[in-house]
């Protein structure tokens, strides 16, 4: 066993994997004004339990009976109803979904209706007080459908959600007893997108691509943000997928794109970029195109540094800068929120001390024993928790619209 503090030097932020993919360092995720890296993971929040959600056999998915099937409690009323029926009869949440949304629209739009009291004073702070309680319930209530859904998707898929993290049992002390499925989670992408996922790994594990099954120690909390990460990254993925596979169906994809050969070209000459100031220049003053080859210092050791080419990734690098950005947005604030409780509720809460010059103080991170096929299926899942989340909230939106515009 090898100790590693970090398996590839700047992987803690979804931005820098951004940047090593999809151009020079651009914009932190916002939703409105308010700035989303990977590392929000890290504020703190109250500690989260599992959910425990009985011994049955779901559906096809059959796993240890006596293991949650997400690391999230749900805890609104109607989470815990979304629960029972994940349980019982999974084939049932979208229809129970349906139902509460139309509950919830139905909430709302009284809320609008009723007029403010004309007095002033208490009453009118405490009318309000109550109408703002009122519309955090059903904020909190959106999320875990949203939730729900995606640990549906799962569910269907026959792939089991990685349950919290902690170590083994036996004398190891691994964390990772779960199962690869990476063939399954291969078939919940398109091939274009996959290409793209194996790029997001060549960037993660560098020249440990390939090997399943030695055992690193690392930082816990450096997995928890490689894991929230990878989750925004399957969520912006997904989004610019669909408009790819769009214009690919409607056969007006951009010129060149198709191109394999000019795909391989663009990339050398991208790989033969100058490293040092004068590079980390050039990215500051470059248009906002989607790639650069890899950090500074280099990642990976195959063929271009990782990175290989593909009909996807050079798409992506013919989008403006400004419709990259939009892509790259995660579009609620309920979507934020999952993702950080979830990643939370895997993890744990960690133990951060800001020092006086503002670093953070990793003298009390816990580190974990997993091997580099365990973080593989990690990133693969959270990357595909992204996509589902993509297509959950855009479900539920078109429902009941929470998204901003």
């Amino acid at each position: 066993m090898e100790t590693v503090s970090s398996l590839r030097a700047p992987f803690s932020s979804f931005s820098r994997i951004q940047a090593a993919q999809f151009g020079p360092a651009r914009p932190d995720l916002r939703v409105g004004s308010r700035s989303l890296l990977c590392t929000t993971w890290i504020q703190q929040r109250q500690s989260i339990s599992h959910m425990k959600l009985g011994n049955r056999k779901v559906g096809s998915l059959s796993r240890n009976p006596t293991l949650p099937i997400a690391p999230l409690q749900l805890e609104s009323p109607i989470g815990q109803f979304l629960s029972q029926i994940l349980v019982s009869h999974p084939h049932l949440v979208p229809a129970a979904v349906e139902q509460q949304l139309e509950q919830l629209q139905t909430d709302r739009d009284a809320e609008k209706d009723k007029e403010e009291p004309s007095a002033s004073g208490t009453e009118l702070v405490l009318y309000r007080r109550i109408a703002e309680l009122k519309a955090n319930e059903r904020r909190k209530a959106l999320e875990e459908i949203l939730y729900a859904l995606v640990v549906q998707k799962f569910m269907d898929a026959n792939v089991p959600l990685v349950s919290t993290i902690t170590p083994s049992p036996d004398n190891s002390g691994r964390t990772d007893t779960w199962a690869s499925q990476e063939d399954k989670l291969e078939r919940l992408h398109s091939p274009e997108a996959y290409e793209m996922i194996q790029n997001h790994l060549s960037l993660i594990l560098g020249n440990r691509i390939g090997d399943f099954d030695s055992v690193a120690q690392i930082s816990k909390l450096r997995v928890g943000q490689v894991y929230a990460a990878s989750v925004m990254y399957g969520y912006f993925l997904k989004r610019v997928d669909q408009r790819f596979q769009l214009e690919k169906t409607m056969k007006i994809l951009p010129e060149g794109v198709g191109n394999e050969e000019n795909n391989v070209q663009q990339v050398i000459t991208e790989e033969r970029s100058p490293s040092g100031d004068d590079h980390n220049e050039s990215l500051k003053n470059a248009q906002p195109h989607p790639e650069v080859s890899s950090w500074s210092g280099g990642v990976g050791a195959g063929p271009f540094g990782g990175i290989k080419p593909s009909r996807l990734r050079t798409y992506v690098m013919s989008l403006d800068g400004e419709t990259l950005q939009r892509y790259a947005t995660i579009r609620s604030k309920e979507a934020i929120s999952i993702i950080e409780k979830h990643t939370e509720a895997l993890f744990g809460r960690p133990e951060i001390v800001i020092t006086p010059e503002g670093t953070i103080d990793s003298s009390k991170d816990e580190a974990i024993k997993i091997s580099f096929g365990g973080l593989r299926r990690l990133v693969l899942e959270a990357v595909t928790f992204g996509s589902f989340l993509w297509d959950v909230e855009s479900y539920v939106d078109s429902r009941y619209h929470f998204v901003a515009n």
